[in-house]
């Protein structure tokens, strides 16, 4: 396969200080773009006093961020503490009847939390697609489930729904809306694997002791329930050697990723400056690049301390949760760019692989993608951003399986053969640096806004051209080159003696992929 084809050590080197010596430049800009103009009438709005003895103020421009680390992070862990504390008590009482006892935990607290109306609207839900998923057709499970998510997402119905929960408090809106549109995707979860059981129907109670596991609950990731069922009904509570030394590692890497997070924001406020368009105009090409690329780092590290936090508590539950997401940095593939894996797996198994298939087919690859990005679109809130992002992401997808076909025919093929497995590396290297920033800027938009990658595009591709656009691009090419080389140095320990390829190379043996 070319990913094993391995380069001078000397250009990998090289490869590696290009990108850290331009990373610490950009970085640097940025710091001093954050320090010259911390008095700014926008700032004011999103930077506040942080930590005294750094003696700066601190980005504060992430609710969510801020929501689960400084303002409501001792309600967060006193909820997630009781459950650890009352699910390990119970795990050694009845540890067959321990799914029951974390449903009727997590019913409790969405009742102290939320109240009896939110409660009730919940349950309402799942008994409506339980009734669903009876009838054991999937067309019908995915019209009454998307319906359910649209009420959430469309007006009158979100407003009339909305009206169910009592008083008010500064989480409600994210409890209501991640507690009510995390139940639905659960319960066409559930639906959809009781189409899959040949014999009898899953029982009611199983779909409220997996919608009601209030690690998941409210902020995610979606476990597909027969994972969840399996796990959780599992009464073997034995642990794997070194589990809980991996499971505390864990745990002690996201405090640290925390605390890393925060002595960032008093120095560098990169969720605040895309916020001023006048400042980001002045700003060099290199110093938006690099804003742009910490914004999409910043939502990894998010994404994979958020969830981590979440799935340590599952895993101390002996479940084997979704993954964090791909860090960024390693992505240069369309295929492989997402934010919430459980998301992601969820609609990979349900909507993707389910059409797609094999995905060598380009027709039913189109129709994959397009029905994928059609639910993504309905999950996230349809609005103009929203349908952006979802048609360049969809069109990307799409674009490098019709670019890997082509190059995987003659003479295409026999010409990648014959330059040799270190060139072919090199040339796709070229490739994944522009597949890079194209991912960087469809996905930008979502989190900034569509005027800050409008500019970002302009600077970098038009008025930046040829100097910027060739190094950044040159600076992106070595980062992809370091992936490449990590991936081809775990390739060989998946998979230490492949097999050998025979001189004479068919026709055949050229369409092997470089993933």
């Amino acid at each position: 396969m070319r990913l094993k084809a391995a380069l001078p050590k000397l250009e990998l080197y090289l490869y590696a200080a290009v990108l850290y010596l331009s990373l610490l430049w950009a970085g640097t800009w940025i710091w001093d773009a954050s320090a010259d103009n911390v008095n700014r009438k926008v700032f004011k709005k999103s930077v506040k006093p942080g930590w005294h003895y750094f003696g700066r103020k601190m980005d504060v421009a992430d609710f969510e961020w801020v929501m689960w680390f400084t303002t409501f992070r001792n309600h967060i862990l006193f909820a997630l503490a009781g459950h650890v504390i009352f699910a390990k008590v119970c795990s050694l009482i009845s540890p067959r009847h321990r799914s029951l006892i974390y449903g009727l935990y997590g019913g409790l607290a969405v009742l102290v939390s939320m109240g009896g109306g939110f409660l009730a609207l919940v349950l309402s839900h799942c008994f409506i697609l339980y009734s669903v998923a009876l009838v054991k057709r999937k067309w019908i499970v995915f019209v009454a489930g998307l319906a359910s998510l649209a009420t959430f997402k469309m007006e009158p119905f979100n407003t009339w729904q909305q009206g169910f929960v009592t008083g008010y408090f500064d989480l409600q809106d994210i409890l209501f809306y991640g507690g009510s549109c995390f139940t639905i995707m659960r319960c066409m979860s559930f639906a959809l694997e009781n189409c899959e059981k040949k014999d009898g129907n899953y029982t009611f109670t199983d779909l409220l002791k997996y919608n009601f596991y209030l690690p998941f609950f409210y902020f995610g990731p979606i476990q597909t329930f027969d994972q969840f069922h399996v796990q959780a009904n599992n009464p073997n509570l034995t642990r794997k050697q070194r589990e809980m030394w991996n499971i505390t590692t864990g745990a002690l890497l996201h405090l640290g990723a925390i605390f890393v997070v925060d002595v960032f924001f008093h120095y560098l406020y990169i969720l605040t400056i895309p916020n001023d368009m006048k400042l980001v105009k002045q700003l060099s090409d290199w110093s938006l690049a690099g804003l742009a690329y910490s914004n999409l780092v910043y939502d990894w590290v998010k994404a994979a301390v958020m969830f981590g936090v979440i799935n340590t508590v599952a895993r101390l539950d002996h479940l084997d949760p979704p993954q964090p997401p791909k860090c960024i940095t390693m992505l240069y593939v369309f295929a492989e760019t997402h934010f919430d894996r459980g998301i992601n797996d969820w609609l990979c198994k349900y909507v993707y692989d389910y059409i797609g298939g094999s995905h060598k087919q380009i027709f039913k690859e189109l129709v994959a993608t397009i029905c994928t990005f059609v639910v993504t679109t309905l999950w996230l809130g349809p609005c103009e951003l929203v349908y952006i992002w979802s048609f360049f992401n969809c069109f990307g997808l799409n674009l490098e399986l019709w670019v890997d076909k082509i190059f995987s025919l003659p003479p295409f093929s026999n010409i990648e053969y014959a330059i040799g497995e270190a060139m072919s590396r090199r040339i796709r290297a070229v490739f994944g640096a522009l597949n890079f920033w194209t991912i960087i800027l469809y996905n930008v938009l979502a989190l900034n806004s569509l005027e800050f990658a409008k500019l970002v595009g302009k600077r970098l591709i038009v008025q930046g051209f040829p100097l910027s656009t060739l190094s950044v691009l040159f600076v992106t090419y070595c980062g992809v080159q370091l992936v490449k080389e990590r991936e081809r140095k775990q390739a060989f320990l998946d998979d230490p003696e492949p097999a050998a390829v025979p001189q004479d190379m068919p026709e055949e043996v050229g369409k092997m992929k470089a993933e």
